[in-house]
């Protein structure tokens, strides 16, 4: 009786099975936490990608550019701070007015970066997680 009482007090193991249990969960928060974290990285970089474009689409005089120069500033922009771990990203760049021509000081110019973040580790370990997450980032600027 002794010998089972003591067998039944053993605790060779326990650590390793309780980490067994708990290495998923553990697992799942830390590659959130990185997702996560990624994900507002890249928002920033577009809403700052579309606080460039704009910023050279008011400004005034000779760097004053156009749709094709705003296009290459925030292309630019995007390519040296987007993480994307090697995939091209999905962007969509909507300038607003499309011509202008004849916009003068205090014109509203509106730069609208749509971009479809994908999870990279997440959704293996989430199934409810698959698909995208779009973000959306607008500037508007008055041009001088």
């Amino acid at each position: 009786m002794k010998k089972i009482i003591k067998r039944l007090r053993c605790q060779k193991g326990v650590a390793a099975v309780e980490f067994a249990i708990i290495l998923p969960v553990l697992m799942i928060i830390i590659f959130g936490i990185i997702e996560f974290g990624l994900l507002l990285y890249d928002k920033q970089v577009i809403t700052n990608a579309s606080r460039e474009g704009a910023r050279a689409g008011v400004v005034v005089g000779v760097s004053r550019v156009d749709d094709a120069g705003i296009l290459d500033v925030m292309d630019r922009y995007i390519a040296n701070n987007l993480v994307t771990f090697g995939s091209t990203p999905s962007l969509n760049i909507t300038i607003d007015p499309v011509d202008r021509t004849d916009m003068g000081f205090g014109d509203e110019l509106t730069v609208t970066v749509t971009y479809d973040y994908d999870f990279l580790v997440l959704p293996n370990f989430v199934a409810s997680l698959t698909g995208m997450q779009t973000l959306v980032a607008k500037t508007v600027m008055k041009m001088e």
